[in-house]
C-alpha cells in the first residue's frame, strides 16, 4: 500500500531504538521482550530485499545483486562472535548492544536519505497525484488508487499470503525446509564452537571467535564465485530464448549442496580436544561456500517462480527458517554433551546430506509443480 522504503526506514528505526534498553537492561525480562521486539523490526529487510531486487533488476542482470544480498546473511552473524568475543572480553556484554546501535544508526541514515522507493505502483501513485495535483485532472490514476480492499482487508491478505505459499506450494515448502535445515547448521556453530573450543580446548571467547573466520572466508569465496554463476546463467537462458525456466537458477545449489555436508563431517570428525584447531575450523570453510551458492540459488529461484509474489514467498521461507534457527539452539550444547563432538557433528552432516537431492528434483520436476499451481508466476500476474 506504501511502498517498500517506509517499511525499510520505519522498521530499522524501531529496532535502533529498542536497542537502548537492550544494552542497559538490569534484568532477563527487559532483554527477552526487547530483543523479540528487535527480531520482528529487523526481519523486515529479509523478506522485502527479493523483491526490491526484482524492482531494480532483470532476470538476467540479478544474479550478481542477490549474490551479494545472499551472502550478508551469513557474514553477519559469523563476524559477528569475532567481532563480539573480543569486545565482550574487553567492555562487557552491553557494549555488543552499543556497537549494534552505532551501525542501525548508520544505515538507518543511509536508507533514509539515499534509497530511492522501487515498488513500481507506489511510485506510479506518487506520480498520478502530483498530476492530479498540477493539472486538477482526476483521470489521472493508478491501480493503488482504485483498489477497493480497506486496510484491514489488505492486513489480512498480506499476513495470510506468506503461510498459504509456505503450506500449500511444494517448491516455497522444500526449499524453506532446506534452508530452515542450512540456518540450522549454522547457528549451530555459534553453539558447538564455544563446547569445542572453550570447553575442550580451554580458549577465551575472542580466540573461539577466531574459529569463525574460515566460514566468513568461504562465504567471500562464493560471492567471488557468483560472476561465473551468472555468466552461466545468462548462457543457458540465451539457449529458451529469453524465457528460460526457473530451474536454470538451481545450477548454484546443485554444486553448493555437496560443500555442506564435506565440511560438517571435516569439522566433526576433527573436534578431538586433542588435535589442533585448524580441522573444525577450517570445515567452515567449505560450509560458508556452500551456503552462500545455496543461499543465492535459492533466492533467485523463488524470486523468478513468484515474481509477482516475491515478497511473500521470500517471508515465508525467512519465517520457517528464522524459527527453526532459533529453535536448535537450546537443545545444541546437550546434543553436543551427550552424543560427544564427533557424532554430534555427524548427526548435523547427514541432515545437510539428505537435503542435497532437492534441487536435482526440482531441477527434474520443478516446471511441471509450478505448472499445477495457482500462485506461480505466469508473466501475466501483477501484483
Amino acid at each position: 500500500m506504501y511502498g517498500r522504503k517506509v517499511v525499510y526506514s520505519s522498521t530499522l528505526f524501531l529496532a535502533a531504538v529498542f536497542l537502548i534498553p537492550c544494552a542497559v537492561a538490569n534484568n532477563i525480562q527487559t532483554l527477552l521482550v526487547c530483543r523479540a521486539i528487535d527480531g520482528i523490526a529487523f526481519s523486515a529487510p529479509m523478506c522485502l530485499v527479493g523483491g526490491t531486487l526484482a524492482d531494480l533488476w532483470r532476470p538476467e542482470e540479478r544474479g550478481l545483486a542477490m549474490a551479494t544480498f545472499s551472502a550478508a546473511p551469513f557474514l553477519g552473524p559469523v563476524v559477528g562472535p569475532l567481532a563480539g568475543g573480543f569486545l565482550g572480553d574487553a567492555k562487557g556484554w552491553r557494549w555488543l548492544y552499543w556497537l549494534q546501535l552505532i551501525l542501525a544508526g548508520v544505515v538507518w541514515i543511509m536508507i533514509t536519505f539515499t534509497v530511492p522507493e522501487t515498488y513500481a505502483p507506489t511510485i506510479l501513485a506518487r506520480k498520478a497525484a502530483k498530476l492530479r495535483k498540477e493539472t486538477g485532472d482526476a483521470r489521472y490514476t493508478s491501480t493503488l488508487v482504485v483498489r477497493t480492499e480497506t486496510f484491514s482487508q489488505y492486513l489480512g491478505s498480506y499476513l495470510v499470503r506468506p503461510f498459504k505459499l509456505l503450506f500449500t506450494e511444494l517448491i516455497v515448502f522444500l526449499i524453506s525446509v532446506y534452508m530452515s535445515i542450512l540456518y540450522g547448521i549454522l547457528y549451530m556453530f555459534f553453539v558447538s564452537f564455544p563446547v569445542i573450543f572453550q570447553e575442550g580446548k580451554g580458549y577465551t571467547a575472542g580466540i573461539t571467535g577466531l574459529m569463525f573466520i574460515p566460514i566468513a572466508v568461504g562465504c567471500c569465496i562464493g560471492l567471488v564465485c557468483a560472476p561465473a554463476i551468472n555468466k552461466d546463467y545468462i548462457r543457458r537462458r540465451a539457449q529458451y530464448d529469453g524465457t528460460p525456466p526457473a530451474e536454470i537458477r538451481l545450477i548454484g545449489m546443485m554444486i553448493g549442496c555437496w560443500f555442506i555436508p564435506i565440511g560438517l563431517f571435516i569439522s566433526a570428525w576433527t573436534s578431538y580436544p586433542r588435535l589442533s584447531w585448524a580441522g573444525p575450523a577450517l570445515g567452515g570453510l567449505p560450509v560458508g561456500i556452500g551456503i552462500v551458492f545455496i543461499y543465492n540459488s535459492t533466492n533467485n529461484y523463488i524470486v523468478d517462480s513468484y515474481q509477482h509474489l516475491a515478497a511473500s514467498a521470500l517471508a515465508a521461507k525467512t519465517f520457517m527458517r528464522s524459527m527453526y534457527g532459533a529453535g536448535v539452539v537450546l537443545f545444541t550444547t546437550q546434543m553436543y554433551h551427550n552424543l560427544g563432538y564427533q557424532w554430534a557433528g555427524t548427526l548435523v552432516a547427514f541432515l545437510g546430506l539428505a537435503c542435497c537431492p532437492i534441487p536435482f528434483l526440482f531441477y527434474k520436476y520443478g516446471a511441471a509443480i509450478r505448472k499445477r499451481s495457482k500462485y506461480a508466476y505466469s508473466g501475466e500476474a501483477q501484483e
